[in-house]
């Protein structure tokens, strides 16, 4: 493969756990189905392993297995992607390294969520990066266009999220944003999001009519992880890294227009079908 205000404030606090370090890890946790197909490099680094997150389920195409969720603070009215409190780690041979974890929602909610498709070497997805973690604009919506480049998401800009449409399937499902996180500095490779404000949020939370059949601990964590309405997920193809969309022109042909949809091969994901999912997160480089 190639490459709300509820929350409170992180205590900035390190913690200390046993940890794993290196690919050889990765192999030795990849016992089936997707995880097999992450395992598939060498590459030296740390913090690699069988990885459990929440991701938005892939239900057609290529694709091995859901993109990740990335949960969601607002901060004075500006959104923010929540990254997880930094730890140091041991490796067996006693040695330390820095990686990023926390308990939320009943998971264990971990950098490695997001050790795929290259991210992992991304300056900004390292424990150390000096990075504030608001969403920024970068994407390609026409709605956007109203937006400075790299402007800081506002719950503002989601006002008509009821009633929004792009021309493609069926609106007032959710406004959606193509965005950037912790991708700001020089030389600073972009993270790719896509976050959405949706009335379908909290009826997943409640298990409402057809979302009766989401787990409770994926109930449980939307809870933690969403605020006013708004979710939002890594925009990496779990199949060969491209860029998928919510709504994309084209994807009504695959029965993909109110779903996240890959031009490139055809991948479909449902970002009203969250799931509990396994996968072999890859080494980060060591600093």
């Amino acid at each position: 493969m190639p490459m709300s205000d509820k929350y409170p404030p992180q205590s900035g606090r390190r913690r200390f756990v046993k940890g794993m370090v290196g690919s050889g890890v990765a192999s030795a946790g990849a016992t089936g189905g997707s995880v097999v197909a992450d395992v598939t490099t060498n590459e030296s680094g740390i913090d690699a392993g069988s990885t459990r997150f929440v991701g938005i389920a892939n239900t057609a195409g290529p694709a091995p297995r859901g993109m990740p969720l990335i949960p969601i603070e607002i901060d004075d009215g500006e959104v923010k992607g929540r990254y997880p409190e930094t730890v140091e780690k041991e490796t067996e041979d006693g040695s330390t390294y820095q990686s990023a974890e926390e308990e939320l929602g009943g998971l264990t909610y971990s950098v490695r969520w997001f050790q795929f498709c290259g991210v992992e070497r991304a300056a900004g997805i390292q424990p150390t990066a000096d990075q504030d973690d608001f969403l920024r604009a970068g994407g390609t919506y026409s709605w956007q266009g109203e937006l400075d480049s790299r402007e800081v998401l506002r719950v503002e800009h989601f006002d008509d999220y009821e009633e929004w449409g792009n021309g493609v399937g069926t609106a007032g499902l959710g406004k959606p944003a193509k965005a950037y996180w912790r991708s700001e500095g020089e030389d600073v490779t972009d993270i790719p999001v896509i976050v959405m404000r949706s009335p379908e949020v909290p009826k997943m939370i409640a298990g409402e009519g057809k979302y009766a059949n989401l787990s409770e601990s994926v109930r449980t964590f939307l809870d933690a992880a969403t605020a006013n309405g708004f979710v939002a997920w890594l925009d990496k193809c779990t199949h060969f890294c491209c860029v998928p969309s919510f709504k994309a022109s084209g994807s009504a042909k695959f029965g993909a227009e109110n779903k996240v949809y890959c031009q490139c091969h055809q991948s479909v994901y449902d970002p009203f079908s969250p799931r509990l999912l396994t996968f072999a997160a890859r080494p980060r480089p060591e600093p």
